[in-house]
């Protein structure tokens, strides 16, 4: 064989033989890693990890922590498939830990769907643990008490706090908190409002605690209420009282308001006679005024005589003279005013 064509066959092979080193230099490290820590991980299964576009030191990392846990039926392809899946391997696999530490039954699979559903399953393992204070209402929404009337029309401003625990088996699909301060703040102005008295509720804040209990108000959340404990109750004002004012001034502006529609039609009926009196004395007057024409008629006729209207005058100033006569002693009579 040729010098030349040996070269030429050794140039493939050295490299090949370049980047089988440089592929075991790269991986050799996670395989002993695997290795010592006794998690059976091949060279071949890491290789393929990173042709996947998986990074092979994030799952052997996962696979280890879980085999010293004591975890073994979680193999890397389960690992493998929710890293593909877009969740969070390390936080799944720290939830799975500490559930088995507490003892609380937690697979894999619930622990990646809880991840891959988007809430901390690993809070949400912690929460199972040591128990959550919910403040209700939530301060952050700008409101510090729960406000309601009793029976009696006092309002009562109460302030609760409740614990709940997470439950694992409900936490996908579940309501979130908003809905257990709802479901509390609904339960707490319903116990108040069926109160008799604002003094009940006072004497006995624990009777609220007691019916929203009963309620079961965590179904279909996330959560399991262990307490309901209402941290503060307060009196507020007397709304049965200023329903009654705001009342009373209303049921005053309309008697008001139909006074002076009655008055208003009183004097229109005023003025209506007003302007009748006027027409009477108007049609008084034009008769007063036909009855010198009906004389000078009668005269020009011959129906009445010279002496006759004569007769009539004197009457008549007789009459004038009497009245006059009549007017000025009622007016001598009238006692002194003061």
């Amino acid at each position: 064989m040729s010098p030349a064509l040996l070269k030429l066959l050794l140039i493939p092979l050295v490299l090949v033989v370049l980047v089988v080193l440089f592929v075991v230099i790269s991986f050799l490290n996670v395989w002993i890693y695997a290795f010592a820590a006794n998690a059976h991980v091949t060279f071949l299964n890491i290789v393929g990890m990173k042709l996947r576009k998986v990074s092979p030191t994030l799952i052997v990392d996962a696979l280890v922590r879980l085999k010293k846990a004591g975890l073994h039926k979680i193999t890397t392809d389960d690992i493998e498939a929710h890293y593909l899946s877009g969740g969070d391997v390390l936080n799944v696999v720290s939830a799975l830990i500490a559930a088995d530490k507490a003892g609380i039954a937690l697979t894999f699979e619930q622990a990646a769907a809880i991840d891959l559903a988007g809430r901390d399953v690993f809070e949400a393992v912690r929460m199972s643990v040591l128990p959550k204070v919910i403040d209700c209402p939530d301060p952050a929404k700008g409101r510090t008490t729960v406000d309601a009337v009793a029976k009696d029309g006092i309002q009562v401003k109460a302030k609760a706090r409740v614990t709940v625990r997470a439950n694992l088996e409900r936490l996908v699909g579940g309501a979130t908190e908003e809905t257990i301060i709802a479901r509390v703040g609904e339960g707490i102005v319903t116990t108040i409002g069926s109160s008799m008295s604002y003094a009940t509720v006072l004497e006995n804040p624990d009777l609220i605690s007691k019916r929203v209990l009963d309620k079961g108000l965590d179904s279909g959340t996330a959560f399991e209420i262990l307490s309901i404990d209402i941290a503060d109750v307060d009196v507020g004002d007397n709304i049965g009282a200023r329903l009654q004012a705001d009342q009373a001034e209303a049921d005053t502006r309309v008697a008001q308001a139909r006074a002076e529609v009655r008055r208003a039609a009183a004097i229109a009926v005023e003025q209506e006679m007003k302007a009748r009196v006027q027409e009477m004395q108007a049609k008084l007057v034009a008769a007063q005024a036909e009855v010198p024409l009906a004389m000078a008629a009668a005269l020009r006729d011959g129906n009445l005589g010279v002496l006759d209207y004569y007769r009539l005058e004197n009457i008549k100033a007789d009459t004038e003279m009497r009245n006059s006569i009549i007017g000025e002693t009622h007016e001598q009579g009238k006692p002194a005013q003061s």
